[in-house]
């Protein structure tokens, strides 16, 4: 008989994951990985952190980093073929555990899906992905005019609104396509 205590898990209480890294390919013979990040937050990977694989937690027992990718091993994947099984899979973390972040910076999977529109209220579509120049990000956004590339700095992105999942947007000469 279920406890009328216990509030039931639905989707809108269910924690949501946040990706911080694919794991590439196994690495040596004991069930390391390397994993390409997907956080500008390193420490996000230390030993003891829990990342999650879909719905199993690995704590993690060592990290070492080369160049730009992370070897991790992971508790619980102990051969070659623990971490074969893992091959482009996503380590993830609940999104309760993000910290909050300064003012006007955001969360990738916060503005990935977020409706764009101009200061004069034109749709413009959606942001489908997000990538670094190395200056800038650069918001991919589709919709009714194509693919139109915003970068991501304070004369084009006016506003941000993470709970109504809406970007204002003052688009410069040549910003749009054709």
């Amino acid at each position: 008989m279920p406890d009328n205590n216990v509030p039931a898990e639905t989707p809108e209480t269910l924690p949501s994951y946040v990706d911080l890294g694919r794991v590439l390919a196994p690495h040596a013979l004991h069930g390391e990985v390397k994993v390409e990040p997907l956080t500008s937050q390193p420490e996000r990977f230390a030993v003891g952190k829990t990342l999650w694989v879909g719905d199993t937690p690995h704590d993690v027992e060592t990290v070492r980093w080369q160049k730009s990718f992370v070897y991790l091993k992971l508790a619980g994947v102990n051969s070659i073929e623990d971490a074969e099984a893992l091959r482009d899979r996503f380590l993830s973390v609940p999104d309760t555990e993000l910290g909050p972040l300064p003012e006007g910076e955001y969360y990738t999977y916060q503005l990935v899906g977020m409706a764009v529109y101009t200061v004069d209220g034109e749709h413009l579509g959606e942001i489908a992905d997000i990538f670094s120049t190395g200056g800038n990000d650069v918001y991919v956004v589709r919709g009714p005019r194509g693919e139109i590339l915003l970068p991501a700095i304070r004369d084009v992105i006016l506003e941000v609104d993470v709970a109504a999942g809406k970007m204002v947007v003052s688009l410069m000469d040549g910003m749009l396509p054709g």
